[in-house]
């Protein structure tokens, strides 16, 4: 045996695995493929359920939730839209069928089957964008919601990260339905137009329910590609563009929503000329922003809220009439100005509203020449005098009130006022003697008579005679705010210094149209919420502000004005009109406010500089001395209001005047002159104030003072007391002797009165030039003052 010690024996089971060696090395066993497999798969379900948990919904993006606001003419053609963003959100079921089904062919086929992610297509997209082959999303509709309600634009990782996991939440959450209309009111579609109602507005002009296949496909087409396939924009592009309408159509033959018959006969859809970009010029801008304030004020929804988009109203103007307010003031005022040599004629603005009387709706307005040259709405400004249009308030409170004057005698139309340049009124605690137009002295005068000539201190001594306080409340109760700048409690009052609008006017005007029944002027009839929601709007209560004794008794009077005053030019509309005419302070404004049984209008030229905004006079404007409210004012009311009534029946008005309006009424005394029995003497020709006769009810002459006496006075008593005076047309009156009969005592058959009562006449009317004594109701030629006050 050996003494080397030998090698033990290991005790075995399995043979020793021979070490690898060489290239085999690198290769990784099935164990290590196997394991790395499994931690990988574990791995991914980790990271998806940890992203899953840390990815949440998160609220919408600011630009997603941005809508436009639609404002409507009543018949539903769009006035304007605001807003920086142009979408107005539809529901689905506003959306036709055909665009769904388009929108669909276009971006995901298979839509209502898939999952919300489609990891396939967004490795495809990924290798063709890598590979140079363009940018594709590879996202799914809901996707692409995901990224337009959700997120930004950008092309990150990040951004996709976040769209996958967020997409697979709302598709639990949320129905395909739900997606599909998100999606399409959250698209793209080139011309500022986002979401498919918009779009189809600025491409064709139509809703989103009205499109039909050809139509759908091409707008379906721009989502891919907005500003390259707008084939009016880029014509170079359009064999792209069709070329995609095509795949979009012959994706929805595929699906079975379209027949191959119907798309064969499919001619390519051309879009019409994109609008430039005046949304808010001309008129619209006004309309916007009164609706926004009338909205507002009225506390439907908050600015806030407009803010936000998403409303639909429908406004109460007619797209026909305002039109024609626009038309009517170009043709009769902005059209005669030479801006250019005439400094004045840059000072003139415009202002007018129309409402209809039976139903308060305002149908149309004139706010100025263009909202983005002239920002004011001219229409509901509150910063000129109304002048002379308010007199008939003035009336109309007296009829209300059951108002007497100083001496106690009722007034009606007939009532007896002096009309004296700057007579001081009588029973006021303070001083007050206001101007006559021209410091013209008119004598007595009837207050029909002083109504179409604008008489100025009639019209204060009525207020007074009336109560101011209760001439504001009458005026308040027609309809002007009580808020209104200026509407004070004085005799002024009378003379318009109140700053009404033009729209405020209207209303009340309308209320007398109405036979004296107010109800809050309204200018929306409808107004929606994302197509759906109807907000509320505030009840229209209709109240008798004032009798209709008093309203149509001053419409009478208001008549009078149109055939015999300051507004002889409206005698042209061919139907019963009532109106009147006024003139601010200092003439920096004049108007027309007027009406028919069925259209109450006012109209107002007003001055004001373009560059301070300071008020201006306007004498000198369009060549003329001065502008009065018979003048532009009227002829632009005319204009408009035959356009704006053309096939309607002439409407008469049906009038229920106040009792005792036709009765004249005398002064009994007059506290300026003294005892009236002091006939004998003679005063150089006074006014025919007293009781001893001298008045004319209803006519007056160019330069003559009605009822003036010829340097002498009333006839003695005994001996048949007619007067000598009472001259018209520049006729003169016999010699006095011992108060006997002058030349003109009776005319035509008329015989004296009671000569208690200083002869006056009971009946006769006078048709020639020269007339004696008082005359109750006769009109003489030519008593009209011209037109222009």
């Amino acid at each position: 045996m050996s003494d080397e010690p030998q090698p033990q024996q290991q005790a075995t089971g399995k043979a020793e695995r021979p070490k690898r060696t060489g290239w085999r090395r690198i290769i990784p066993t099935w164990r290590m493929v196997l394991g790395t497999f499994v931690i990988g798969v574990l791995l991914l379900v980790g990271l998806f359920f940890l992203g899953y948990s840390l990815v949440k919904i998160p609220p919408a993006n600011a630009l997603a939730t941005k809508q436009a606001n639609v404002y409507m003419y009543a018949d539903g053609s769009v006035i304007a839209r605001d807003g920086e963003v142009n979408r107005e959100n539809v529901t689905l079921a506003r959306i036709s069928k055909d665009a769904q089904h388009a929108i669909l062919a276009a971006e995901d086929r298979d839509f209502y089957t898939e999952s919300a992610v489609d990891p396939k297509a967004m490795l495809r997209a990924a290798w063709n964008t890598a590979t140079g082959k363009g940018k594709q999303s590879g996202s799914t509709i809901t996707q692409q919601y995901v990224k337009n309600y959700y997120l930004a634009q950008d092309q990150t990782v990040t951004r996709k990260v976040k769209e996958f996991f967020i997409a697979i939440k709302l598709d639990r959450e949320k129905t395909k339905n739900e997606i599909l209309e998100g999606y399409l009111n959250t698209s793209f579609f080139g011309r500022n137009a986002y979401g498919i109602q918009a779009a189809a507005q600025a491409y064709y002009g139509k809703d989103a329910a009205d499109l039909d296949p050809a139509r759908a496909a091409y707008l379906a087409a721009l989502v891919n590609a907005p500003s390259e396939y707008d084939v009016t924009a880029h014509p170079e592009n359009k064999s792209a563009a069709v070329a995609r309408w095509n795949y979009v159509l012959d994706g929805m033959v595929t699906k079975g929503w379209l027949s191959e018959s119907e798309r064969s006969g499919m001619k390519f859809p051309m879009p019409k000329e994109a609008a430039a970009s005046t949304n808010l010029s001309g008129q619209r801008g006004y309309i916007v922003q009164i609706v926004k304030d009338y909205l507002t004020q009225n506390k439907i929804v908050t600015a806030e809220q407009l803010e936000a988009g998403g409303y639909r109203v429908t406004t109460t103007l007619q797209k026909d009439k305002q039109n024609a307010f626009v038309d009517a003031v170009n043709d009769k005022l902005m059209s005669q100005l030479d801006k250019k040599n005439n400094k004045v004629d840059n000072y003139v603005r415009a202002g007018g509203a129309s409402v209809d009387p039976k139903t308060g709706k305002v149908v149309a307005m004139y706010n100025g020449i263009d909202y983005v040259k002239q920002y004011t709405p001219n229409a509901t400004r509150r910063d000129f005098q109304v002048g002379s249009t308010f007199k008939p308030f003035v009336f109309t409170s007296a009829v209300q009130n059951g108002s007497t004057t100083q001496d106690g005698r009722q007034i009606t139309p007939n009532t007896i006022y002096d009309g004296t340049n700057e007579r001081p009124v009588q029973g006021w605690s303070g001083t007050y003697a206001p101007e006559n137009e021209d410091q013209h002295s008119y004598g007595d005068i009837s207050v029909r008579s002083a109504t179409d000539s604008s008489v100025n201190s009639v019209y204060a001594q009525m207020a007074v005679d009336v109560g101011p306080a209760k001439v504001k409340d009458t005026a308040v109760e027609l309809g002007l705010p009580a808020s209104t700048p200026d509407l004070q409690p004085y005799p002024s009052i009378a003379l318009g210094t109140a700053t009404a609008s033009v729209l405020d006017m209207a209303e009340a005007y309308a209320t007398l149209a109405n036979h004296g029944k107010h109800g809050t002027y309204t200018m929306i009839d409808k107004v929606t919420k994302d197509g759906t929601d109807v907000i509320e709007l505030p009840k229209r209560k209709t109240t008798q502000a004032v009798s209709r004794e008093a309203a149509d008794t001053t419409t009478s009077v208001l008549q009078s004005v149109v055939e015999n005053g300051t507004a002889t030019a409206a005698q042209t509309l061919g139907r019963p009109t009532a109106g009147k005419t006024g003139t601010a302070e200092d003439d920096k404004a004049a108007w027309f406010a007027g009406y028919t049984p069925d259209l109450a209008t006012v109209v107002a030229v007003m001055g004001q500089n373009p560059v301070s905004a300071k008020q201006e006079p306007l004498y000198g404007a369009l060549g003329l001395d001065r502008i009065n409210g018979g003048g532009a004012p009227t002829e632009i009311w005319t204009q408009y209001t035959q356009e704006a009534l053309k096939g309607k029946p002439v409407s008469e008005f049906d009038l229920e005047l106040q009792e005792g309006a036709e009765v004249p009424q005398y002064p009994t005394t007059d506290p300026t002159q003294g005892d009236e029995d002091s006939g004998d003497e003679d005063d150089g020709g006074t006014t025919g104030d007293t009781s001893t006769g001298g008045q004319d009810t209803e006519g007056q002459t160019g330069g003559e003072t009605p009822g003036e006496t010829d340097g002498g006075t009333t006839g003695d008593t005994t001996d048949g007391g007619t007067t000598d005076g009472g001259t018209t047309d520049g006729g003169t009156t016999g010699d006095t002797t011992d108060g006997g009969t002058t030349d003109g005592g009776t005319t035509d058959g008329g015989t004296t009165g009671d000569t208690s009562t200083g002869g006056t006449d009971t009946g006769g009317g006078t048709t020639g030039g020269d007339t004696g004594g008082t005359d109750t109701g006769g009109s003489t030629s030519g008593n009209t003052a011209g037109p222009g006050r």
